[in-house]
């Protein structure tokens, strides 16, 4: 069952971790993604294979069986995925208020000069749609 194009599946932690790896990495079989996630913490062979089992019966990767070892990839783009979560966020915790997210943020964590200028680009491109 693939997800409708308006309500993507939220993926768990352990699945975005896994998904991060495929969005740096590119398609890799389950071993490869594997030996990634065992740089920063414990994650087994088969414990990685049951969860992309279960994120391709989400949607949110696609499996390639072509070969003898399955190859995953992501089925979701990362902004599009990272939309998804900071929307939810902004709705569950901020009551819809993106500025009070962006201030929260900003406050939790100092931005480098080159986010920065980013954030003032943005706003600037914001302001002159409206």
């Amino acid at each position: 069952m693939k997800p409708s194009k308006s309500q993507l599946p939220r993926p768990t932690p352990a699945e975005l971790e896994i998904l991060n790896v495929l969005w740096e990495r590119g398609p890799s079989s389950v071993r490869e993604v594997q030996e990634h996630l065992v740089k920063s913490r414990a994650a087994g062979y088969t414990t990685v294979l049951k969860l992309l089992q279960i994120m391709a019966g989400k949607g949110l990767v696609a499996r390639d069986a072509s070969e003898r070892s399955h190859v995953y990839r992501a089925a979701i783009a990362r902004e599009r995925t990272q939309r998804q979560l900071v929307t939810d966020l902004v709705e569950r915790a901020f009551g819809g208020s993106a500025s009070q997210l962006i201030m929260q943020a900003l406050a939790t964590r100092r931005a480098s000069p080159q986010e920065m200028e980013e954030i003032r680009r943005l706003l600037e491109r914001t302001g002159e749609k409206e």
